[in-house]
């Protein structure tokens, strides 16, 4: 079973608060990817930088994320089961991020896991596993 990276561990990472490499090593040979929405999320922290060498630094950061993980698009079979996860959630009257709706059926629709810091609206996608990355 693969792994889809929320942009919540990139920025933990960035912070100096979480160990990546470790908790890729432990993976063990799975493959890890991120999703198209962590792709924009992190490439929106760019451009939201407070300095300008602030901004360079980051996009430094965030380019070296996107050279280094396959990014894993929004297709047909990931819209169909967001929709249902989407329905399905709502009928529980569950709150759950739009992004974070998203990345999930990205996962659900690659069998894969999602890796976060914030695993409070993910646990709440039906059938979606996930993984604590926290320092």
């Amino acid at each position: 079973m693969g792994i889809l990276i929320d942009s919540t561990v990139f920025i933990e990472a960035e912070r100096g608060r979480l160990h990546l490499d470790r908790y890729l090593a432990a993976q063990e040979g799975e493959p890890v990817a991120i999703s198209a929405v962590t792709a924009s999320e992190l490439l929106h922290g760019v451009h939201r930088a407070a300095s300008p060498s602030a901004r360079a630094q980051r996009e430094r950061f965030v380019e070296a994320i996107l050279s280094r993980f396959p990014v894993a698009e929004f297709d047909l079979q990931a819209a169909r089961i967001h929709a249902r996860l989407w329905a399905q959630v709502m009928k529980k009257r569950q709150a759950v991020g739009a992004h974070d709706l998203l990345i999930g059926a990205t996962a659900v629709a690659l069998g894969f896991q999602v890796a976060t810091t914030d695993v409070r609206e993910f646990q709440r996608i039906p059938g979606l596993r996930v993984q604590l990355w926290a320092s």
